[in-house]
């Protein structure tokens, strides 16, 4: 059984339709990607399975339940981090569960445990103005895990950072996948990080969005350092871009 599945969503704003038949599958502790040009209905994709829309018809299921419409039951990470500037890393990591209820100190010390995995040991105490873009995004994906372990959904979380920072987030995110097996549906429009990041990339093209193909990546994650020199990589690329350039 997959962790996340949608069956045939089709989603509509009065008479145009956004999506239309998507079914996906994403397996425990899986990385997804989904892959397109800008207005394919990815991110209506993603507001349906987070429960923001009801879909015009189909199924959104979490570990066989259907979920569809229902909120608070999957991770979503947006392209901007949201850390709130006037609260510390510390407090802004803890408020999933300071919203949940848990008495402050018990969230600081939870949140607190994963400070080091996430390679923020030290900035319990800092604000989000003293971090750099790319420990920023790591705290916000810090936050986001601990809303939900279950499944995580990053819209384009890594956009905003330049070339440089994005490589070396890049390899940390892989390292820390491995450890913390979040099951993770990831929009983004970098075919390079759609390649390197996945296990999976399903293509959304047209207008209404559908599912124009599914690539899977067969090296494993843990083995694609410098991946994006070989020509493995390469015949990846040159496959998707094959499949984007029908939409030209």
């Amino acid at each position: 059984m997959p962790k996340l599945e949608t069956r045939n969503i089709t989603m509509a704003f009065g008479e145009k339709t956004i999506i239309e038949d998507i079914s996906i599958a994403v397996e425990e502790g899986e990385l997804v990607s989904l892959l397109g040009v800008s207005g394919s209905g990815k991110t209506t994709l993603f507001n349906c399975i987070s429960g923001i829309y009801t879909p015009l018809s189909g199924q959104i299921l979490l570990d066989g339940e259907d979920i569809t419409g229902r909120t608070g039951l999957i991770s979503y990470m947006l392209q901007k981090d949201l850390l709130l500037p006037y609260k510390t890393i510390q407090d802004n990591v803890a408020l999933p569960l300071l919203i949940r209820g848990v008495p402050k100190q018990e969230a600081r010390a939870k949140a607190g445990e994963h400070f080091a995995q996430f390679g923020l040991e030290g900035t319990q105490k800092l604000y989000p103005k003293q971090l750099s873009g790319g420990m920023r995004q790591r705290a916000a994906l810090l936050r986001t895990w601990m809303f939900s372990d279950n499944v995580a959904l990053l819209d384009e979380p890594f956009s905003a950072l330049d070339t440089i920072t994005k490589g070396k987030i890049h390899k940390w995110y892989l390292e820390v996948m491995e450890q913390i097996r979040l099951t993770t549906v990831f929009i983004t429009h970098d075919i390079n990080e759609a390649i390197l990041l996945s296990d999976r990339v399903y293509i959304l093209s047209g207008r209404p969005g559908t599912i124009r193909s599914e690539i899977r990546i067969e090296t494993p994650r843990d083995q694609r350092q410098d991946y994006d020199l070989t020509e493995e990589f390469l015949a990846y690329k040159r496959q998707i871009m094959d499949v984007l350039s029908q939409d030209i």
